[in-house]
């Protein structure tokens, strides 16, 4: 999405990707080291966001991770609290309001996530770009750099960089994998040999190769290309929304200041010096007015007004602002769009507590053993083989049982026979209900099973057995 501002000159309004030449190859990026108030800010508080990031997989409540979205078994632990298959509706309730809230948060502030908390924005700019000017130097020394034939001095500088990014890119993967499977998991693949457990060892060798494959070449594109969230900005953002923007009223038109020759003011205050086309890391023109490649990470605002502090003109050419806020000077935060969607967060998160509530203690699934119908026994009995999944979702031992409604039917567990559940556990075992035949009256007959907690009847679960008429 792009915005296009009536005061400035059609022929300079980019309607294109500014990483994407005519030919539809590659223009690669050289931000400008920028410095300044905001960027100041951005690092310490991306700091503090990647120490969470990091220690995250490392805290654990009463023995269990503070974090947990292990895809593989189906198990998510999200801030201690344990959530199962059962608990699918409460997850999407979770994610529904997680949703909502970052369409709430763009509505009235636009894309301030993904320049300040986005994971991907956090590693490139605060992490790899920096160790890239580190080694490399600013961007027309990266330039040079690049341009430049394969010497000594080019291979030294792209391998010590290489070499760090894939220490990184490494660093990164295991703490993803941690989030996935838990950390003590981690740490049995790494000390182990990778003979010992291959899926981990090609889990974690394609976790790096694909966050090396985006930090060190990918880069802006994924924020242009890939991410969803820069295409749903166009439809979330209204006249209202502050962004980083520039005050075309203010600037326009431009007029470079020439040292020796006096001329008049010009009548806007943007000297077009186009630092701010030099430092976004994404290779826009904010003059240009909102666009969806905007990550609105603040480095324009920090180079314009060094800019303007150093010609003695008012600091703010580009700065935090809604469309209106230029036009009119005023601003309206709290909209009709904002109270609507404040309205279905509160009552999203009022459904989540209710159901967190009322969900069960225990929870519990019984289904047929696949590919058998029955089993007919000695003494004219018949028997059906049933698999059975128990969760304890409180933190407390329960022993938990199940009991056949029907007195004609008796339950026989196969293997291990007592169903004692330690806290947040999940049990999967197997039982046969047992019936004469003499009784059976239909060929396929639903039966009651009563699950019981400590000796509480907490539950009835309904199946079905099969078996012969009986003469």
């Amino acid at each position: 999405m792009a915005v296009k501002n009536e005061n400035l000159n059609p022929d300079k309004f980019r309607d294109a990707l500014g990483t994407v030449n005519q030919d539809g190859g590659r223009n690669w990026v050289f931000p400008k080291k920028v410095s300044g108030k905001f960027y100041q800010y951005r690092t310490y508080f991306s700091w503090l966001l990647l120490g969470i990031l990091f220690a995250g997989p490392f805290i654990k409540v009463d023995g269990r991770p503070w974090l947990l979205f292990n895809v593989f078994e189906r198990k998510f632990i999200i801030f201690g609290a344990v959530f199962w298959p059962q608990d699918t509706h409460l997850l999407i309730f979770l994610l529904l309001i997680f949703f909502v809230f970052i369409i709430l948060f763009t509505v009235v502030f636009g894309r301030v996530f993904c320049g300040w908390a986005c994971p991907q924005t956090l590693f490139m700019e605060m992490v790899f770009r920096k160790i890239e000017y580190w080694i490399e130097g600013d961007a027309n020394q990266q330039r040079k750099l690049d341009a430049m034939p394969w010497n000594a001095e080019k291979i030294r500088k792209k391998t010590i960089k290489m070499s760090i990014f894939i220490l990184i890119s490494l660093l990164i993967s295991h703490t993803v994998m941690a989030y996935l499977i838990g950390i003590d998991n981690v740490m049995e693949i790494v000390s182990s040999s990778p003979s010992e457990n291959l899926a981990g060892f090609f889990g974690l060798l394609a976790f790096t190769g694909i966050f090396l494959f985006v930090f060190s070449w990918f880069r802006e594109q994924a924020c242009i290309v890939v991410c969803p969230y820069g295409r749903l900005q166009g439809v979330l953002l209204d006249n209202q929304s502050i962004n980083v923007t520039y005050d075309y009223k203010r600037g326009e038109p431009r007029a470079p200041i020439r040292k020796n020759k006096v001329e008049e003011k010009p009548a806007g205050d943007c000297v077009d010096c186009t630092l701010c086309v030099q430092v976004c890391p994404t290779g826009i023109d904010i003059r240009n007015g909102v666009q969806m490649e905007c990550v609105n990470c603040t480095a324009c605002m920090d180079a314009c007004d060094d800019v303007m502090e150093k010609v003695d003109r008012p600091k703010g050419l580009i700065r935090y602002a809604s469309e209106n806020s230029i036009l009119t000077g005023t601003s309206k935060l709290i909209t009709g769009r904002v109270k609507a969607y404040s309205s279905i967060l509160l009552l999203l998160i009022v459904g989540f507590v209710a159901l967190l509530a009322t969900r069960e203690d225990l929870g519990a699934t019984v289904t047929r053993f696949r590919g058998m119908t029955y089993q007919a026994r000695e003494n004219a009995q018949i028997s059906n083989l049933y698999e059975v999944t128990l969760i304890n979702k409180t933190f407390d031992e329960q022993e938990v049982t199940l009991v056949p409604a029907d007195p004609t039917f008796t339950l026989e567990k196969v293997g291990h026979t007592d169903w004692r559940l330690d806290g947040q556990s999940k049990f999967e075992g197997r039982f046969f209900l047992v019936k004469a035949k003499s009784d059976m009256k239909i060929p396929q007959q639903n039966v009651d099973l009563l699950l019981q907690q400590n000796g509480e009847t907490i539950d009835r679960i309904s199946t079905s057995f099969m078996g012969p008429v009986g003469e």
